[in-house]
């Protein structure tokens, strides 16, 4: 009987680990839309960047996780599909990182500058918005992004509001 429930959990574990390690490769196996991304300030400026589309549940649910390192003109744009107050963390993340919510008209609404690497912690959009622009931590203020700049992306661009991506 014992050599019964020890191969049973031994079983499990096994089946467990299997499982970890399956959804494992798939999150590292997805591929992330790309596209260019322009932010408008108020002195006129442009600044453009690289960015990665974080457009549906696995990609989102995903974001920057687990990597290392970002170049300094890259990005990565969650689009939630929808105007809506949105809650982000940092768990897994070990960059820090500026976020920028936006309104559906491209209009940055609110800014969390320095999110703690591996933080578990609610950042809040506290307003409704459509999406979020998460660049690397101090971007925002070396290049002197504030809210009511203007974000222009055909993601944004060519989508109707209130419409499901």
């Amino acid at each position: 009987m014992r050599m019964s429930v020890r191969l049973c959990f031994e079983s499990a574990v096994l089946a467990l680990f299997l499982f970890l390690a399956s959804a494992n490769v798939q999150a590292a196996d997805l591929v992330f839309p790309k596209d260019r991304l322009t932010i408008e300030t108020a002195d006129g400026k442009s600044h453009v960047f690289e960015i990665e589309l974080a457009v549906d549940a696995d990609h989102r649910q995903q974001g920057l996780m687990n990597r290392r390192q970002m170049a300094p003109d890259h990005g990565m744009l969650f689009d939630f599909g929808q105007t809506r107050r949105v809650m982000m963390w940092m768990k897994n993340t070990y960059l820090a990182l500026d976020m920028l919510f936006i309104g559906e008209d491209g209009r940055v609404a609110n800014i969390r500058e320095n999110a703690v690497p591996l933080s578990e912690a609610i950042i809040d959009s506290g307003l409704p918005v459509a999406y979020v622009l998460e660049l690397n931590a101090g971007t925002v203020r070396r290049l002197g992004i504030a809210a009511g700049d203007q974000v222009e992306t055909p993601q944004i661009a060519n989508r109707p509001a209130n419409a499901a991506p």
